[in-house]
């Protein structure tokens, strides 16, 4: 008889030593694996980490790790917009080994309640073409593709996409 434990998972604040640097490391490692991303996409990762960690609103910004079975999994943040009713979804990532298991609809179900609860009426997100398993995430909440513009970023000729979803 073979036994088919299920996994814990749990989805909390980015809040404890080592959750930053582990979403900036994971993000370098998972995106040059899957896509020879270069060392520019893990620096952009890191400034928004950064700037998320120096100078946030805890009211209105948050970030979330995901676990399975105690070890890092996933990430997601919500950082302020340009506009004070808009927020921005930010470096979701769920790795390869934890993919399958709804980490990343449970992260992006986590971000947008507490975009709703914050008050934000707008949520935005900006991500490339190639990203397809988080584009279907974004698209089964209702997020619809506003812009599309090539550039060339990461070592790579990219579609960059800006999606908004609407809360109200």
């Amino acid at each position: 008889m073979t036994s088919t434990k299920q996994p814990h998972i749990e989805i909390r604040r980015a809040d404890r030593p080592g959750d930053l640097g582990w979403v900036v490391m994971a993000h370098g490692e998972v995106y040059d694996e899957q896509f020879g991303w270069n060392t520019d996409f893990e620096t952009l990762v890191a400034r928004i980490v950064a700037d998320y960690a120096t100078d946030h609103d805890p009211s209105r910004e948050a970030a979330w790790i995901a676990e399975v079975d105690g070890v890092r999994a996933g990430s997601i943040f919500l950082v302020a917009g340009d506009e004070p009713a808009v927020a921005k979804l930010r470096i979701l990532l769920v790795t390869p080994a934890a993919r399958g298991l709804g980490l990343g609809t449970r992260l992006v179900d986590e971000c947008l309640a507490f975009a709703r609860r914050a008050g934000y009426r707008t949520v935005t997100l900006w991500t490339n073409d190639n990203l397809t398993s988080a584009r279907k995430i974004y698209q089964s909440y209702g997020f619809t593709l506003v812009e599309e513009n090539p550039h060339r970023s990461f070592g790579h000729d990219l579609v960059g996409q800006t999606w908004t979803l609407d809360l109200a």
